[in-house]
């Protein structure tokens, strides 16, 4: 019988605004997290992640390298972040040069088990729930579905 190598989980050279709260555990490594941002429990960002102020981000949410977001951005429970696109038929396996950025602009909403792929999503704009995001976002408003597509205006927006 073998052992494991265990690594725990760890919040390691992070540059923290002001006023930010964070419930353990969490994975969070060679990150920043604006003023009065929160990140929930079971949450992981990594390295070079960049998150605005006012930011929430609820548990379960994974954020990979690759991605920033803007200010007053809420990133509800189990949310995913991809930056590897298979573009070579299957995982990128270390060659990161494989993989993509992703790019949240202010006054985004992303809707729990919402996936997003590499875009860029422009301000004000609403991700429903389950919703799965290929393309780039440069209108605001609500987008659902998968692949998401815009269903309608964002009252909040204006």
């Amino acid at each position: 019988m073998h052992e494991p190598i265990i690594k725990e989980s760890a919040i390691r050279d992070v540059e923290f605004g002001e006023n930010v709260v964070v419930v353990i555990p969490v994975n969070m490594y060679e990150c920043s997290i604006g003023d009065n941002s929160f990140v929930g429990p079971f949450v992981e960002i990594q390295k070079g992640v960049r998150i605005g102020h006012r930011c929430k981000i609820q548990s379960h949410a994974f954020i990979c390298e690759l991605v920033t977001i803007g200010d007053d951005c809420f990133i509800s429970h189990g949310a995913m972040f991809i930056n590897d696109t298979f573009a070579g038929g299957g995982p990128a396996r270390g060659r990161k040069e494989l993989w993509r950025s992703t790019s949240i602009g202010n006054n985004v909403s992303i809707g729990t088990n919402a996936t997003i792929l590499p875009v860029k999503i422009c301000d004000n704009v609403v991700i429903g729930a389950g919703a799965v995001v290929t393309k780039d976002i440069a209108e605001p408003g609500i987008y659902a579905g998968n692949p998401a597509r815009k269903i309608g205006g964002c009252e909040r927006c204006r």
